[in-house]
């Protein structure tokens, strides 16, 4: 039942077995609601004459049920809301944990508005039927089995009044599982839709500004949201009409007890209390079973996110087996990688670069330059072949063996909407204020730092909203400096800063690649004609290798590049 209950609602094991739980408290509920009337029809039948009565004992029954309803009910309330508030932060720190052991290649082919609506409203959807559905559905199931057998003992065929028209309440509901189901996952995906369509008009609000285009969004925008509205209106109906029929037909309990149960009193097969009795128990029951069919619509609404969240569950790990790493030599051989099937973005490429040596990547655009580095970082793994540092293959490693082994100082650097203490601290978030103000100078960040308000304690804004792109790639230059790698990794670190910005970087990277294993890609041939070896790809193959003046004799490509880069920093506009 637990395994079931884990993976039918995307629980976690321990929500799973909470759940359980819960159920269990639930059905004593519904049973706990049926003892004061079977307890009242008791003392009646004795007043009345028609069995045996004490009033000693009538009265500690009353008592014991009391004292029994107060303590199911109070645990019922307790077990439900607690189990649904401690799910909901496991779902997502279990979900939080997954995303962590994803490799990047998930985020390139996931849309990341749709990731965070699973995080947020998913999880949601799942913490709202944990404290108002699940419990609530199979406890009546649990209650209904047992109070049934009750019935069927006391009488069969005012039992079977009474059990038939909810039964066949209850096939109904499931035979309209498939219209339910239908109409809510259409809202849902249009929900969906609704959501990354308004991202997109938020992230690209200036684009739609500046062409004008404000009014034909607004347009379409506000098409569909109607539109939505009338999937919502449908997704209702389809609920709202099987849930109603069901109930209807439950109702027919009271009058199939009146008109059966009259017959046999008229005739003396039966006395009052016993008719009187299974009205009550077909009232209790009708009431739960309205409950049940709410809770059912419930379910059928949340298959949806429960799909996406085991999705993301089933989602294939980076694994790897515990790591040291003592050399930093890194070498590729027969390496090929396709970020979609059949198209070859790395095709059998083999390199080598020693430790403490700086290596640069060079080639046309879309030749596998960046995704060579991804490689080696193992934000990707490669299709075949092997990636190796100090003899062994990272593919085999875990990643947070080789992450900290490695800094990476990309283009496009993400900054958090913190202070710049905080946002440099991450390269090692261990590291003392000392630390990080040492590096933050080594990366020539108190140039523009001490022009801020608060200093180190500024808040940059989302993103780094608030710094230039040089500010920005100096942090991320200075969790380098403090997370003081073996291996350091840049792509592209210049290709958009102005002058001024890159002489400042320029001389924070000479500090930071001292006597480490580093690898570059580079557009600006000049800032790469020194290093220890220049490796030229072409159409996601190695073409050549070798220093400067050796690729510059032989190699038409790089004599391509060189030509073309003289030619760019002579142009005039």
């Amino acid at each position: 039942m637990i395994k079931y209950l884990k993976n039918r609602f995307a629980l976690t094991d321990k929500g799973a077995k909470g759940v359980f739980i819960s159920i269990i408290y639930s059905a004593l509920k519904n049973i706990s609601f049926m003892l004061p009337i079977m307890l009242l029809m008791y003392v009646l039948q004795g007043i009345l004459g028609y069995g045996p009565f004490n009033l000693m004992i009538s009265i500690l029954l009353f008592l014991i049920i009391g004292i029994f309803m107060f303590i199911i009910l109070n645990k019922d309330y307790v077990t439900t809301y607690d189990q649904t508030y401690k799910e909901s932060a496991n779902l997502r720190i279990e979900i939080a944990n997954i995303i962590k052991d994803l490799p990047l290649s998930f985020y390139s082919r996931t849309d990341l508005t749709d990731l965070s609506q699973t995080i947020m409203k998913d999880v949601e959807a799942v913490e709202h039927s944990i404290s108002h559905a699940i419990a609530g559905y199979y406890g009546f199931i649990f209650s209904f089995i047992i109070i049934s057998s009750l019935l069927l003992i006391g009488n069969i065929k005012l039992g079977l009044c009474v059990i038939v028209p909810v039964l066949a309440s209850m096939v109904l509901n499931f035979l309209s599982k498939n219209i339910q189901s239908q109409a809510t996952k259409k809202y849902y995906k249009e929900q969906r839709k609704s959501s990354k369509m308004f991202q997109e008009l938020i992230d690209l609000s200036t684009e739609i500004k500046s062409y004008n285009l404000a009014e034909e969004k607004e347009k379409k925008s506000i098409a569909f949201v109607r539109k939505l509205e009338k999937y919502h209106i449908s997704s209702e109906l389809g609920q709202v009409m099987p849930i109603t029929a069901a109930g209807l037909v439950a109702n027919l309990s009271l009058g199939f007890v009146m008109f059966f149960g009259l017959n046999d009193l008229i005739v003396g097969n039966i006395n009052i209390l016993y008719f009187a009795g299974y009205l009550f128990a077909a009232a209790r029951l009708i009431d739960g079973i309205a409950s049940f069919n709410q809770n059912f619509g419930e379910l059928m609404y949340i298959d949806s996110p429960v799909k996406h969240i085991n999705a993301l569950r089933n989602e294939e790990k980076q694994k790897g087996q515990k790591t040291d790493f003592n050399k930093f030599d890194i070498e590729g051989e027969n390496v090929t990688f396709s970020y979609v099937d059949n198209k070859k973005v790395i095709d059998n490429v083999s390199f080598k670069t020693l430790q403490g040596k700086k290596t640069a990547f060079v080639g046309s655009s879309g030749c596998g330059k960046t995704t060579v580095l991804r490689l080696v970082s193992r934000l990707y793994d490669a299709d075949e072949g092997e990636i190796a540092i100090d003899n062994k293959d990272i593919q085999k490693a875990r990643t947070e063996d080789l992450f900290k082994h490695i800094s990476m100082v990309f283009q496009d650097v993400i900054l958090f909407n913190g202070s710049v203490m905080d946002n440099i601290r991450i390269g090692n978030m261990n590291a003392s204020d000392e630390d990080v103000l040492k590096a933050a100078k080594l990366a020539n960040c108190d140039e523009f730092v001490e022009k801020l308000s608060d200093k180190y304690e500024t808040n940059i804004g989302e993103n780094g909203s608030k710094l230039s792109g040089g500010e920005r790639q100096r942090i991320s230059i200075a969790r380098a400096f403090l997370k003081n790698a073996e291996i350091i990794l840049l792509d592209e670190i210049s290709a958009s800063l102005d002058v001024e910005n890159e002489k400042y970087i320029q001389d924070s990277l000479n500090k930071l690649t001292k006597d480490k294993t580093v690898l570059i890609i580079s557009h600006r041939m000049k800032s790469i004609q020194n290093v220890d070896q220049i490796i030229v790809m072409n159409k996601g193959k190695i073409e050549d290798f070798g220093r400067h003046d050796e690729l510059l004799s032989r190699s038409v490509t790089y004599k391509k590049m060189i030509d073309s880069s003289k030619k760019s920093e002579e142009f005039i506009y």
